[in-house]
């Protein structure tokens, strides 16, 4: 392929980073944005950029953009990949905490696009990939924020694939099921923090197990690797898809959600954490 200039965000690790490598085996040249500059040596020493970029800091949005156009004069591929998970009862969220998560998986998102568009625009062509969630799709206790942020994002991305389709400009949208990274963690001790005690004790002490489950066993969950080869199938497709079911469980659990009633969908949700919960009780086997 014609070597293309890429941009992913969050890519210390996990998915972010999966995805850089993979859009640099295909030839690309790879921006890999990430807080944590110093986690990405092992991309540096396969010829991936790493720039420091805070997605709640738009000055490092600015500086990022400008330096790809720089460097190279054009950007093909956007890949929105940053964001995490803050778990608990939605009314134990701190709503400071609910606007900061908007921020990094929203806002941070559509500013970081409009930059890049005015270049593709002049291109006429390029690729805007979403990476959202089945979450964007369907909800679960406990992580009422961070689902709404992806169904945002589910949103946008729909307006935005209308608004450039006559410029060229492909707008797509990934949607993980669970998937092997330290996101789990995150979400899970931010779970246990504001929810661990009180009201949704309970809840929080289930849907934690489920979290941890997902995170550990591959019957459970995908490796990120599975993600990123999705990404580089949509970014090198003449035609890709608007959407990208992806990861082990996540197109059952999406035509659960499209078949059944809401309180059947819920009452299936809740055995299913109930299950997956038992079965991380019982001791490995030695």
């Amino acid at each position: 392929m014609t070597t293309r200039v890429a941009i992913v965000t969050g890519a210390s690790s996990g998915i972010g980073e999966a995805t850089a490598r993979w859009l640099q085996n295909i030839g690309c040249t790879v921006y890999a944005a990430a807080r944590r500059i110093e986690r990405m040596e092992p991309l540096a020493e396969l010829g991936v950029r790493p720039v420091r970029v805070d997605l709640t800091d738009d000055a490092s949005m600015v500086a990022l953009v400008d330096r790809v156009i720089a460097e190279t004069g054009l950007v093909d591929v956007l890949v929105n990949n940053a964001g995490y998970g803050s778990y608990g009862a939605i009314e134990d969220v701190s709503l400071s905490e609910a606007r900061r998560q908007f921020d990094v998986n929203l806002f941070g998102l559509a500013r970081l696009t409009q930059l890049v568009l005015p270049h593709m625009r002049s291109q006429r062509s390029g690729h805007i990939i979403n990476i959202s969630s089945i979450h964007g799709r369907m909800s679960a206790p406990l992580g009422g924020w961070y689902h709404s942020t992806k169904f945002a994002v589910e949103g946008l991305s729909d307006s935005l694939r209308m608004e450039l389709a006559s410029f060229g400009i492909r707008v797509v949208v990934i949607e993980p099921g669970p998937i092997r990274t330290e996101w789990s963690t995150i979400a899970t001790d931010s779970l246990v923090a504001t929810s661990g005690g009180g009201a949704y004790a309970n809840q929080a002490a289930t849907v934690a197990k489920v979290l941890g489950s997902s995170a550990e066993h591959p019957s459970l969950g995908s490796s990120p690797d599975v993600i990123a080869r999705v990404v580089a199938k949509a970014v090198t497709s003449r035609r890709p898809r608007t959407r990208y079911v992806v990861g082990r469980g996540a197109r059952p659990i999406l035509l659960a959600r499209r078949l059944l009633p809401d309180r059947g969908f819920d009452c299936l949700t809740s055995l299913a954490y109930r299950v997956v919960s038992r079965r991380s009780d019982r001791p490995a086997h030695p």
